[in-house]
């Protein structure tokens, strides 16, 4: 009989290494009265047939951060446990076949160097010499990470589950979970295969058992599985214990010893999902039939690349089937909606690498109560209930694997289970030639151009002609753009105003029908969100934000009512935002508005356009003048048809999309969620003070400004021009400050202005400094090793729009 436990503090579900680290990391922050449930055996599920492989890079500072623990746990918990490890600092070789993947490894050798992460050049001739065994006649260069290594999976997770152990964790083997109890939506205990537990949190942490479970808690946890194959050679001459580990993406293959021969796996670019009707609940330490036509692929790269392999002795071709997310970014936080109910799952065949790290994070959020850093890339609420769709995952997943090796292209869109969420002007912009992109299951216009015209991804940007034209029409006549996909959600009751308030660092009490630009924070004064808030009554607001947040703002609103008598609903559907843009907007609403209102920043009326009745704001977001109009949904295809008749014979009406929008924002420095504002940027580090009202008695975040401005920052946002006109940033560069590493560019567009790339970019230094200090640093951009002059500017690009 398994040991089982009638409460405790925290359950564990899952016995691999996301669900040991985890239970090890909460004992070692002191809550040990926890709780690991397995349905079968400690690494049965997926953990003991991983590659084992650990890499540092990650794509922003945050996950390498994570991942950089990571490596430092798994290099001490042997002698901290008496349990090996088998963890091997090695290396990694990472090789490019192509001109374009070279310059995408030494773009991310730039970026390593602002995270301190050694990631150094060799030719071709050099890889060769660290690793013997492949061919190099056909390589442009090669990148040597020394830090990188490996580790057997089932002995790192013992050691995890035997360090939890010794600090009081009960681990329970052999223990099914088959149901949820809750309480006004937090969780009080589970219902298991050994009777019930009662407890304040659960971590599901299953693997790709964790769809199936979270639905039995009411949680859209969106990952499928897919076939996941290696080959495991035996012994091949020259193949030593300090063989690095290889990677040649170009190929899609990866390769690492193992016991003198070589384990040969990768990530085809065309996957095979598995499990669509549910994985099963028996499905332990078991492996799925051969496949070599899949695999051929694999194998064909690898004879190229290894010739070796021809004559080697193949023990098996493993095929274990692993869990894989929609955008390739693992699963982490409390689910929306319910309290006490965590996920730590969707790993990508990337477990082991990032399963120290990930449990951590996991334990402090729990711990802290709230998440220890920006987690937004992994954060479970960047999904909608849409993305736990069957069909959608299974048709996501075919592509989704293959985003490990594939040339992930700056701005490449995925392709797969598209065309979900469509506009009201949706088949109008289509017809005029929109290209679209897409965000939140949104098809969204990115720009605009004839159906024949082409424009494959590249490092330079096929599309700027194109995008550069429409930001012209926007700063010298007038522009329209689709902006449906706003998020929007409706605050009403008798306390709105006063719980706005507290959870708003601007002053919210403001007059029927303005409207206030805020930011929302968290308890270390970072931003949660920023967003437009609408008066629209006494005791109502409508809340504006942007297309991604609508899961993540409804979630951390909803958490901090504390009894206030207020509602919130999503109004997402009910209104549709077409804004008008450029010098000549007031002429052209004119034709089809009886009287326009002269507005300025902070107001907001509703007036009559064409035949339909339309809330206008003005439009300060890209700078210069212009209007935002919310009109009702099933009004605004005859509010589009109207401006477009109107302008017919007397306006230059320019339909744009978001590419030429970003630009136009950056090049008025108007900052972004995302990439200039999270949860780990303040008001004070963003520039953005002038937005927060300290004379309020009290908001979330206050005390946390007030010492950042008593204290100083040593992190700052900068903008930047680049010299050379005809050079390119695409965002993620390094920024140098007098010659050392200080940051990287956060988001980069053509400015119409300037005739010249402009950008945003956080900078650090070791002690806090000033604005006024910053201004006088000399500033350039590594852009794959070649370092470009850049020049702070004093004020953005643009003037901003009058107030």
């Amino acid at each position: 009989m398994a040991e089982i436990r009638s409460s405790a503090r925290v359950v564990v579900i899952g016995g691999g290494i996301a669900g040991c680290s985890t239970a090890y990391h909460l004992a070692k922050l002191g809550w040990k009265d926890v709780l690991l449930v397995e349905r079968a055996r400690l690494t049965s599920g997926t953990t003991w047939h991983a590659a084992g492989l650990v890499g540092q890079m990650r794509p922003n500072r945050a996950m390498t951060q994570m991942s950089r623990y990571g490596i430092d746990l798994y290099a001490s918990l042997e002698k901290e446990t008496g349990q090996a490890t088998g963890w091997k600092q090695c290396g990694s070789v990472n090789v490019a076949r192509t001109p374009e993947r070279w310059i995408a490894l030494k773009r991310q050798a730039a970026m390593a160097r602002g995270f301190g992460v050694d990631m150094l050049p060799m030719t071709p001739d050099e890889a060769g010499k660290k690793w013997p065994l492949m061919r190099t006649d056909d390589l442009t260069g090669a990148m040597w990470v020394p830090g990188d290594g490996k580790a057997n999976p089932a002995d790192l997770t013992m050691a995890l589950a035997k360090g939890a152990r010794q600090m009081g964790v009960t681990i329970a083997e052999g223990v099914g979970v088959t149901g949820f109890r809750f309480e006004a939506n937090r969780i009080v205990g589970i219902d298991t295969t050994h009777g019930p537990v009662a407890c304040e949190y659960v971590v599901i942490a299953a693997g790709q058992w964790s769809r199936q479970l979270g639905a039995k808690a009411g949680v859209a946890i969106p990952l499928h599985s897919a076939e996941h194959f290696y080959i495991v050679t035996k012994k091949i001459e020259g193949v030593t214990p300090d063989l690095p580990v290889m990677r040649d993406p170009d190929g899609y293959i990866y390769y690492k010893e193992e016991v003198g021969g070589l384990v040969m796996g990768g990530f085809e670019p065309v996957a095979k999902p598995w499990g669509m009707d549910g994985i099963p609940e028996d499905f332990a330490f078991q492996l799925l039939p051969e496949d070599w036509d899949q695999f051929q692929i694999l194998m064909e790269n690898a004879l190229h690349r290894t010739p070796c392999l021809e004559k080697a002795e193949v023990r098996q071709l493993l095929n274990g089937p692993e869990s894989f997310t929609p955008d390739g970014n693992f699963i982490l936080g409390e689910a929306p909606g319910l309290a006490g109910v965590f996920v730590c799952a969707g790993f990508n065949s990337a477990g082991i690498a990032n399963g120290g790290g990930a449990g951590r994070l996991v334990a402090e959020w729990i711990a802290g109560g709230e998440a220890p850093c920006d987690l937004s890339d992994v954060d479970i609420r960047r999904f909608a209930d849409f993305h736990a769709n069957g069909r959608f995952l299974r048709e996501r997943t075919v592509e989704s694997l293959g985003l490990h090796y594939i040339m992930r292209w700056p701005r490449m869109e995925m392709e797969s289970a598209r065309g979900l969420r469509r506009s009201a002007i949706y088949d109008r912009l289509a017809a005029k030639g929109a290209r679209f992109g897409s965000k939140m299951g949104w098809e969204r216009v990115n720009w605009f151009a004839p159906a024949d015209e082409k424009f494959p991804y590249g490092w330079s940007p096929a599309w700027l002609d194109r995008v550069r034209a429409e930001q012209q029409a926007a700063r010298d006549g007038v522009a329209i753009i689709d902006q449906s996909s706003f998020a929007k959600i409706r605050v009403q009751g008798r306390d709105a105003c006063a719980f706005l308030q507290r959870v708003c660092a601007n002053d919210v009490d403001v007059p029927v029908g303005n409207t206030v630009y805020t930011g929302i924070l968290n308890a270390r004064g970072g931003f949660e969100a920023d967003v437009t808030l609408v008066r629209t009554a006494a005791d109502s607001y409508l809340l504006i934000t942007g297309s991604a947040q609508l899961v993540r703002d409804m979630d951390w609103l909803t958490r901090r009512l504390e009894g206030a008598a207020v509602t919130l609903a999503d109004a997402s559907a009910l209104t549709t935002t077409l804004s008008l843009l450029g010098p000549q907007s007031k002429a052209l609403l004119s034709k089809v508005c009886p009287s326009v209102p002269d507005l300025k920043l902070g107001a907001s009326t509703v007036v009559d356009v064409g035949l339909a009745r339309v809330r206008l704001l003005p439009m300060g977001y890209a700078g210069g003048s212009g209007y935002e109009m919310h009109v009702a949904t099933d009004c605004a295809a005859g509010v589009y048809d109207a401006l477009c008749e109107a302008a017919r014979g007397s306006f230059d009406l320019a339909d744009i999309g978001y590419y030429a929008l970003d630009a136009l924002r950056i090049e008025a420095g108007r900052r972004a969620y995302g990439p200039e504002l999270g949860s780990d940027e303040t008001p004070v580090e963003a520039g953005l003070m002038h937005a927060v009202a300290l004379a309020k008695p009290d908001f979330v975040g206050k005390p946390a400004i007030l010492a950042k401005r008593s204290a100083g920052v040593a992190k700052r946002l900068v903008m930047l021009s680049l010299e050379d006109p005809k050079a390119w940033l695409w965002g993620g560069e390094g920024i140098l400050a007098d010659g050392r590493p200080a940051g990287e560019i956060s988001s980069a567009g053509w400015s119409t202005t300037l005739g010249r790339v402009v950008a945003m970019g956080y900078v650090r230094a070791p002690a806090p400094f000033s604005r006024e200090e910053m201004l006088g640093w000399k500033f350039s951009v590594d852009v794959a090793g070649e370092i470009l002059s850049a020049r702070a500017l004093p004020r953005a690009a643009y003037p901003p729009a009058r107030s």
